[in-house]
């Protein structure tokens, strides 16, 4: 049997390890759900608030409260008017071998109108998706090319200046294909109130009240119901789409630019910027019905 002497010198040094354990040793670190854990032994009696009072019966159990850091349920999805829900690739994420995309980039016209009428439209190449010039087998009313999810085409390459984009030429805005691949049948449409600054064979100019500049490619001209000089509401229709493009070959579909002063690489310039994000948004918002004009 220990004597007590001995019993207090054991009691000094475990006490002792203990303290160095709490300094040295992070709460919680080195533990899992699966470690046990020693309780204390309740024959100590109850525990004593700062005040030294101790705690009517009860006085512990607090309802749970609501965990405000829940995670978030996922997002609904947007539906287009055929039911078909909309996705879309990340900005800049141009198709193999198509040029090198800018993946940076800005909503420049976060306040436009989607510049079709309907809510059911194909942002993708038309030069490099199906029937398009440097495109896969099969013709421009493929399937593939009327189906989410979207692509970005600016930057595609091409020999057109274009400041912002890596190579400092490419594709000066983004294709759209309309609903069906039915010639001079679906309506572009203001993007956002303006005047109509000019209007040729198969394209129109829409100069915004707050300074930007929409361009309209690939419309039917018999269709087009503006003329120079016209102020146009957001919503208003332009003309219809189509594959005119002066006597070359190109597939229905509605080229869309934005051009705006911006910096570039060369200093503040008036330059076409990336339409994309502008599109994404704007035509979430036309297939949920929150934009302030439908047209």
């Amino acid at each position: 049997m220990m004597s007590r002497p001995a019993e207090l010198g054991l009691a000094v040094v475990v006490a002792a390890a203990g303290i160095a354990a709490m300094v040295w040793w992070p709460a919680g670190e080195g533990l899992d759900a699966s470690d046990p854990v020693d309780m204390p032994d309740e024959a100590s009696g109850p525990e004593l608030p700062a005040d030294g009072e101790p705690q009517p019966d009860g006085a512990d159990d607090v309802p749970p409260q609501a965990d405000d850091e829940a995670e978030p349920g996922p997002e609904p999805e947007v539906v287009d008017e055929s039911g078909d829900a909309f996705a879309f690739m990340p900005p800049g994420e141009l198709l193999p071998d198509s040029g090198t995309g800018l993946t940076q980039q800005i909503n420049y016209a976060p306040a436009m109108r989607f510049p079709m009428e309907l809510g059911q439209a194909y942002a993708n190449s038309q030069v490099y998706g199906h029937g398009g010039f440097h495109g896969p087998e099969g013709g421009q009313c493929d399937g593939e090319n009327y189906a989410y999810a979207w692509r970005d085409n600016f930057c595609e390459t091409r020999g057109h200046s274009t400041p912002l984009c890596p190579a400092g030429t490419g594709h000066q805005g983004q294709d759209i294909r309309p609903a069906s691949c039915a010639d001079a049948s679906h309506w572009a449409v203001a993007a956002a109130d303006g005047t109509i600054t000019s209007v040729g064979s198969y394209s129109v100019r829409l100069m915004s009240d707050d300074g930007l500049r929409f361009t309209y490619l690939h419309l039917d001209s018999d269709s087009l119901v503006v003329e120079p000089g016209d102020v146009v509401s957001r919503g208003d229709r332009l003309g219809l789409v189509s594959n005119e493009f002066g006597g070359n070959a190109t597939t229905i579909h509605l080229h869309f630019e934005v051009k705006i002063a911006v910096n570039t690489p060369a200093g503040l310039q008036n330059t076409h910027v990336p339409p994309y994000l502008a599109l994404v948004d704007s035509y979430q918002r036309l297939l949920t019905g929150t934009d302030s004009s439908q047209g």
